[in-house]
């Protein structure tokens, strides 16, 4: 079954990865418009995510990164799977928080930035081993439960993770 709401989200993506970020601000600002503030966690977690990258304002950009982390918490598994199979929420969580801290560093509150890296970090070592956090920070292994593996994307999310580490010293 196709998400046409997914299939407009892509369009908008690919409108940003083609250069032309105004035509994807204009196609999220109507997207949203009919998705809006209660619609399907999983459209608005990833409108609200791309949403984000296209913003001009620090603090835009950091509204937008919140209204998706809000959707993620409301996501579930089994509706993230009706889209794709391979997706667990909780790996949306390390990008998420990564964006948190840039956005905060952006804004110059760093011991926010701070904090939401060290939640990017709790969130990326247990999708990319099989942990559940726990509250703390401390983790139990899991390796069935793994949401992110060894591909690109999962080493893009630790390399970022160490350039915002990195910014922040």
């Amino acid at each position: 079954m196709t998400d046409d709401v997914m299939v407009a989200i892509d369009a908008g993506l690919r409108q940003h990865i083609g250069g032309d970020r105004a035509g994807a601000y204009a196609t999220f600002t109507t997207l949203w418009a009919s998705i809006g503030p209660d619609g399907d966690p999983l459209h608005r977690v990833a409108l609200a995510h791309h949403m984000a990258d296209v913003c001009d304002d620090p603090a835009e950009e950091l509204e937008w990164d919140l209204r998706a982390l809000a959707a993620a918490d409301s996501l579930t598994d089994s509706r993230a799977q009706e889209y794709h199979s391979s997706l667990a929420v909780r790996g949306f969580y390390p990008s998420l928080h990564l964006n948190l801290g840039e956005d905060y560093r952006k804004l110059g509150d760093l011991a926010a930035a701070r904090e939401q890296l060290a939640l990017a970090r709790v969130r990326l070592d247990a999708v990319t081993s099989g942990a559940s956090p726990r509250a703390g920070g401390s983790a139990t292994r899991n390796p069935r439960k793994a949401a992110l593996g060894d591909d690109d994307y999962a080493a893009g999310i630790r390399l970022a993770v160490e350039d915002l580490a990195g910014r922040l010293a």
